[in-house]
């Protein structure tokens, strides 16, 4: 796959997501703590959300740091913006503004 292709791909795994996670792993089963903590915190809203796992796509892998021009991973996908990683969905989670931003993606999703 190109990585123009790649990039299409990634932009319709977050646009047609109203919340995506790219992780390693799954939210089942993790590989490593940024992407546990983030996907936990997700979780923990109680409203759906997609992941992808990073580690089984090398091409997503390589390619989406280039997306959103940022280079780690977990990366959040709220409403189609990136949100950002770990440590700011733990934020926003202790604020209790994650579960109000979701839920307004979920809903814009809807209609």
């Amino acid at each position: 796959m190109t990585e123009q292709a790649t990039l299409d791909k990634i932009n319709s795994q977050v646009t047609e997501n109203p919340v995506v996670i790219y992780m390693k792993g799954s939210p089942q089963f993790p590989m490593c703590g940024f992407s546990s903590r983030a996907a936990q915190a997700l979780a923990d809203t109680g409203l759906p959300f997609s992941f992808v796992n990073v580690m089984d796509d090398p091409q997503i892998f390589e390619n989406l740091p280039k997306y959103a021009d940022w280079p780690t991973f977990p990366q959040i996908y709220i409403g189609g913006e990136l949100i950002g990683g770990c440590d700011i969905v733990l934020e926003l989670a202790e604020r209790n503004d994650l579960k109000q931003m979701m839920n307004e993606a979920i809903e814009n999703q809807k209609a």
